[in-house]
């Protein structure tokens, strides 16, 4: 995963350097913009990271950007900045996912304390995706027949009703969920069932389970 890293988008370059310096004092890579249409244009990493955001901005405003970034899906924490905040900007940002929402002039410690947790959370947030989607990358490694085991097995059948199911040995679904487990490198159907996205399990200990 790429080091953590705060974008500021702002029409106003004291502000936008200011910012830029503010972050930079904590350790924290910062990339500055002038306009929602220049920071569209820019890949954007894999790791961590978080969006200051000015609201009013010549060209495409910040409440734009943010839809903009909805309809992308582009999941990106949002602190929004403004000079000229009122209710009904600040309900219907943060209804649409914003994370924050800060009047100019900003309390630099309040701003700091704010990206350091959006930082933080975002991180945690793709470090558990990845290991979902590396889970579902084994999940999907399993043969066909395993997948069938692993489908009862969730569902809450003991191996011997699996094995009635299928028209198989008692001992080959003995094998075909001790080759899941190993396979997908979890430890109960628990977690296999939440994995799946099934709802169902059956219970925590039933990888032990005849």
């Amino acid at each position: 995963m790429s080091p953590p890293i705060v974008f500021v988008v702002d029409d106003d370059d004291a502000v936008r350097d200011s910012l830029a310096l503010l972050i930079e004092t904590a350790g924290i890579e910062v990339r500055t913009y002038a306009s929602a249409e220049a920071f569209l244009q820019t890949p954007l990493p894999d790791g961590p990271r978080c969006l200051v955001l000015d609201i009013r901005m010549a060209g495409m405003s910040g409440t734009e950007l943010q839809a903009e970034l909805g309809h992308l899906g582009i999941r990106l924490p949002i602190i929004f900045l403004t000079a000229h905040g009122d209710i009904p900007t600040t309900v219907r940002v943060m209804k649409a996912g914003a994370t924050d929402f800060l009047t100019k002039p900003v309390d630099g410690a309040r701003l700091l304390e704010r990206v350091e947790a959006e930082l933080a959370r975002d991180g945690k947030a793709r470090e558990h995706e990845e290991a979902r989607e590396a889970a579902r990358a084994r999940l999907n490694a399993l043969t066909e027949r395993e997948r069938e085991v692993l489908a009862l097995a969730v569902a809450g059948f003991t191996s011997k009703k699996i094995a009635q199911e299928l028209g198989i040995s008692f001992r080959t679904v003995e094998v075909h969920r001790s080759h899941i487990l190993l396979k997908t490198g979890a430890t109960t159907w628990f977690e296999l069932a939440q994995l799946m996205g099934t709802g169902k399990s059956a219970s925590s200990d039933a990888h032990l389970s005849p």
